[in-house]
């Protein structure tokens, strides 16, 4: 049975201060992600998302939930044609993204011994949808990279396309 929630589930080696910092720090998203938000990180706030110079405004594009070194959740990205020209998203699929409900990502932050527990929750998906097979793909390759520039001080390098 198809569900409309991707899980994923890691251990890093780091504290829960340090992980939280490079989900929010732009700095730090832009290095293993490409991203970075523009928000004061308090629940109902706007967020902006800017990629390679692009942004991304939306009165939907919110944080949901914001308690430092412990909980993260807001309004995934709105998707607009110069994203989806970007990632290089043929026409018929950007339409079909379009066709889909906003979802909503969260991170739980957890204490584990000498590492954090991360389990990242993408909600709200399609069943069977377009954007859940993309995210299927691309959180486990966030996370490692997330995860190799905690440890090691380097992000992953950007797989091609």
């Amino acid at each position: 049975m198809d569900s409309d929630t991707f899980v994923y589930t890691t251990y890093i080696r780091t504290t829960p201060d340090e992980l939280w910092t490079a989900l929010t720090d732009p700095a730090i998203t832009r290095r293993y992600w490409g991203v970075a938000f523009e928000t004061d990180w308090t629940p109902g706030a706007p967020m902006v998302w800017e990629e390679g110079g692009r942004r991304a405004v939306d009165p939907e594009q919110v944080v949901l939930a914001a308690e430092h070194g412990r909980l993260l959740s807001y309004t995934w990205h709105t998707f607009t044609p110069a994203w989806a020209q970007a990632v290089r998203l043929e026409p018929d699929l950007y339409q079909r993204l379009l066709r889909e409900p906003r979802s909503r990502v969260t991170f739980e932050i957890e204490p584990a011994g000498d590492t954090v527990k991360l389990t990242v929750t993408h909600g709200g998906l399609e069943p069977g949808g377009l954007m859940k097979g993309l995210i299927g793909e691309g959180w486990p390759a966030l996370v490692s990279s997330l995860k190799s520039l905690l440890e090691t001080g380097e992000e992953l390098p950007e797989p091609p396309r």
